[in-house]
């Protein structure tokens, strides 16, 4: 049987070339890239180009990158630093729909004492601006915004939100892990304070990330010990991971716009085949800005668990929300705060494309889901 994926929002298949990359730091290149012998020569080396090729998708200079295992460790570094920069600023701006390597961090602040506030979106997903400047005060010592939902694909103007915390006086961290790779900014022409990326999100591999922070932000490492990557984050670097991080950065710096539109027509197809195919369905946060590669489906009267194990005994790998929550059986607390009914809460998919996929994978899928929901339903009635 053909397996078909369809699930990029939670990991990308490592790309070739990135293996590639990889191999020689995984055997003859395997020194500590702080020894000063060859071997370690070598693995510095390797990290050096990985640096410039991160800082080269980011639009930034290469010192102002620090490599992580990842976007949960971004993420928490990035908060942390931040909130521990003012002792005497309590009061963290969020939004009810982030990444919980975001929600987590602030609630451990909460309990430290900080006050957290949870910005609402509207029914399509998207930031009241004016909201924003609202809730900024004297006492706000960082806002932390994604710059694309994982769940549902939707952009949020990051350029304008980085402005309003600037024109402030207000720290900005941006978890960008969905938007890496699927769109092309520039983290110096953003504004961001701290910006966060993840490697397996855009075809490299898992446990190697970066976090970009701006030269005036300050700073103080999560993991302290050696001295590693000029003493902002201690720990043996993760050549191999390194490496192929920056070669995915390379790919992505590098794609053909016209690649982005082939992506964005296939999740058109997508949608628009599941629309005529299957009555009562709603595309969440179709009325925004969304990633090229995403679409969150909502069947009325269904149940996603069943949904899931259908599409995968014929082949075809999706999920419900993020896959660090593929074990909670409860709604996605993304759609609860987009308001979603709770008719169709119940019924999700995300389905979640990359540049590997192809049109006839597409229509497989398709061919499958409107039998799927199909049954769901049945079963939902009764």
């Amino acid at each position: 049987m053909q397996k078909i994926y369809f699930d990029n929002n939670a990991s990308t298949p490592l790309d070739p070339t990135v293996r590639e990359a990889m191999a020689p730091y995984l055997s003859k290149c395997f020194g500590n890239p702080a020894s000063s012998h060859f071997f370690g020569e070598a693995a510095r080396r390797g990290l050096n180009l990985a640096r410039e090729q991160v800082a080269g998708l980011l639009g930034c200079q290469p010192g102002r990158i620090i490599f992580n295992s990842g976007g949960s460790e971004g993420n928490n570094t990035a908060i942390l630093s931040a909130a521990r920069a003012n002792p005497a600023k309590k009061h963290l701006i969020s939004a009810q729909v982030e990444h919980g390597s975001v929600l987590a961090p602030l609630k451990f602040l909460a309990g430290q004492g900080y006050e957290v506030e949870l910005l609402r979106v509207n029914e399509n997903g998207a930031l009241d601006l004016e909201a924003l400047k609202g809730a900024i005060r004297a006492d706000t010592a960082l806002v932390s915004l994604m710059g694309a939902n994982n769940e549902t694909g939707v952009i949020w103007p990051i350029a304008e939100i980085a402005a309003i915390c600037r024109e402030r006086g207000v720290l900005f961290h941006c978890d960008a892990i969905q938007l890496a790779g699927k769109a092309f900014f520039s983290a110096e022409a953003l504004g961001v304070d701290y910006l966060t990326i993840a490697a397996h999100k855009l075809h490299g591999p898992k446990g190697a990330g970066a976090l970009y922070v701006r030269r005036a932000a300050p700073f103080t490492p999560l993991i302290m010990g050696s001295g590693q990557e000029e003493g902002r984050r201690a720990g043996t670097e993760n050549v191999p991971g390194l490496v192929g991080l920056g070669q995915a950065c390379a790919l992505a710096q590098a794609v053909d716009p016209a690649a982005h539109q082939r992506l964005a027509a296939l999740r058109d197809r997508l949608e628009t085949g599941i629309i005529a195919a299957i009555p009562e369905t709603r595309i969440n946060g179709a009325a925004s800005p969304r990633l090229i590669n995403t679409s969150n489906v909502s069947f009325r009267h269904a149940a996603s668990a069943g949904l899931i194990q259908d599409l995968d005994a014929g082949g075809i790998a999706v999920s419900a929300h993020a896959a660090c929550e593929s074990g909670d059986l409860d709604p996605s607390h993304v759609l609860r705060a987009m308001r979603v009914p709770e008719d169709f809460l119940h019924g999700t998919l995300r389905l979640s494309l990359s540049r590997f996929n192809t049109a006839a994978e597409v229509e497989a899928l398709l061919t499958l889901l409107p039998k799927a929901v199909a049954r769901s339903r049945q079963g939902f009635a009764l």
